[in-house]
């Protein structure tokens, strides 16, 4: 059993006392010293010791909850949320699969920057809509958003295959899919939290691998799909493999056992609640917490811009469909083996701070190394999409467990759903800035693209790493 802080505790002062020193070693995995504050080098004693009063003050709202760490019921939590992440984060990793199919059909007379905005505001929405289902997940469970976002999520694909125009895309895909896809993440991903804490790296990373595996498959199904039955059909059937999927999510992915919240005494202090917590600014005035927020940020927009127009670029490289699709799947493929070995080296060697700083920066120089230079090359495409899709595995299985690492477990999906509001605010013009930046589609507006993204993933490894700063100063040492 793992000690994990929470806000639930009854026991013995013996249990108490025993369940003190447990926390309090977690407490200096997770950016404390023993004496409950914080490493710091800073020579101002006076400054120091206020510090240890306010990490005093805060160990002593610690409770603590026996965690299982494993089990038949947690890893089959663990698999009702791979089986939900297979078309939440495979839709995510392959709009590029639909981005570059639209782009010369249904809108070929639409601008590139006007064609980004629907993959935009559905990442947009995507990330607010885990705001509103984080709060309700923490107080209730996530077995009301999962049936919701399940209803919405399989509306959206159906809807998606009958559009025609930008606006029925904006609507059907953008609007109605982004949401449910956000109302679904929280859920999925918190569930596990509520199970592990010294595995959570690597039993996040093997739930996430559903996304992998979702991003790999999901590409060739539509390549394949639409040359037999056309696009209307191909989006039909991917609607009801991703609705088999969630089912068995919502069948598996429960959260542990929590105490009965106390009723709302009427709905508009249910709305107050709900706003609230959804909306909780005061965890951006943590330091550690607004930065790791920012590197996750910057970090995943890079990500899902760059995927966005990876099969354009590599069609405007004048390679077939069939290579530009399949590099697609190639980055998801081995972003399986991304999300699950530092997953693995995370929990029991590096730290998942020291993990996550290492594999964005070096995100940024595959892009800088070898997309830059070398993309009109078939062979070092395959390469950088094998290297780099290693890369975009680790950093989104990661960033939700380094989110964890400096929340309490009982507030996890609310801080990680605040982490997504700050997502959201930067998704709104990322997507469209580099459709801008990529114009007409030439090579050049490609390579002026690719340095875009490289400079969002040295930010995001740059802010993940001040993060560190203010957990255990620039020390080397494992968190």
């Amino acid at each position: 059993m793992q000690i994990a802080s929470t806000h639930n505790h009854q026991g013995s002062s013996a249990q108490n006392h025993a369940s003190r020193t447990a926390d309090q070693e977690h407490l200096s995995s997770s950016g404390y010293d023993g004496q409950l504050g914080p490493v710091s080098s800073n020579p101002d004693e006076g400054l120091r010791q206020r510090q240890l009063k306010l990490r005093r003050e805060e160990f002593e709202n610690y409770e603590v909850l026996e965690v299982p760490e494993g089990g038949h019921q947690a890893w089959l939590v663990v698999f009702g949320s791979f089986m939900g992440l297979t078309p939440v984060f495979g839709m995510i990793n392959s709009l590029g699969a639909i981005e570059s199919y639209i782009s010369k059909n249904q809108l070929v007379n639409e601008s590139s920057s006007m064609v980004s905005w629907v993959f935009s505001i559905y990442l947009t929405l995507t990330f607010l809509g885990c705001i509103f289902s984080g709060g309700y997940f923490d107080r209730n469970g996530g077995k009301v958003p999962m049936c919701l976002g399940t209803l919405m999520f399989t509306g959206a694909i159906l809807g998606t295959a009958n559009c025609e125009t930008l606006w029925e895309f904006l609507l059907a895909f953008s609007v109605l899919g982004g949401l449910a896809c956000g109302i679904l993440m929280t859920p999925l991903v918190s569930c596990v939290a509520t199970w592990f804490v010294e595995k959570r790296a690597i039993a996040t990373s093997v739930a996430t691998i559903g996304g992998s595996i979702g991003g790999v498959v999901f590409p060739l199904m539509l390549r394949s799909l639409y040359s037999t039955v056309g696009f209307q059909w191909a989006l039909r059937i991917l609607a009801l493999v991703c609705v088999c999927c969630l089912m068995c999510s919502i069948a598996f992915a429960k959260e542990k056992d929590k105490s009965q919240a106390e009723p709302f005494s009427n709905r508009a202090e249910a709305l107050k609640w709900y706003f609230g917590s959804a909306l909780n600014w005061r965890y951006f005035c943590e330091w550690k917490f607004l930065f790791a927020a920012l590197g996750m940020s910057f970090a995943e927009n890079s990500l899902t811009a760059s995927s966005t127009y990876l099969a354009s670029y590599s069609l405007a490289q004048g390679n077939s469909q069939e290579v530009s699709y399949a590099l697609i799947a190639a980055t998801n493929a081995i972003g399986i083996l991304g999300r699950y070995i530092p997953g693995y080296l995370a929990d029991k060697y590096t730290g998942r701070f020291n993990m996550v700083i290492i594999t964005v920066f070096f995100a940024a120089v595959f892009n800088l190394a070898l997309w830059l230079p070398l993309g009109g090359n078939v062979n070092a495409l395959w390469a950088y999409s094998i290297l780099y899709g290693f890369s975009a595995g680790s950093i989104l299985s990661l960033t939700p467990v380094c989110i964890g690492q400096i929340s309490r477990t009982a507030d996890f999906g609310k801080r990680y759903a605040s982490a997504y509001l700050l997502e959201a605010l930067m998704t709104i013009p990322v997507i469209p800035i580099g459709g801008a930046i990529i114009g007409p589609g030439e090579i050049t507006n490609y390579n002026n693209f690719i340095v875009y993204t490289s400079l969002m993933m040295v930010a995001g490894s740059a802010c993940f790493a001040i993060s560190r700063h203010f957990c255990v100063g620039f020390t080397l040492r494992r968190f």
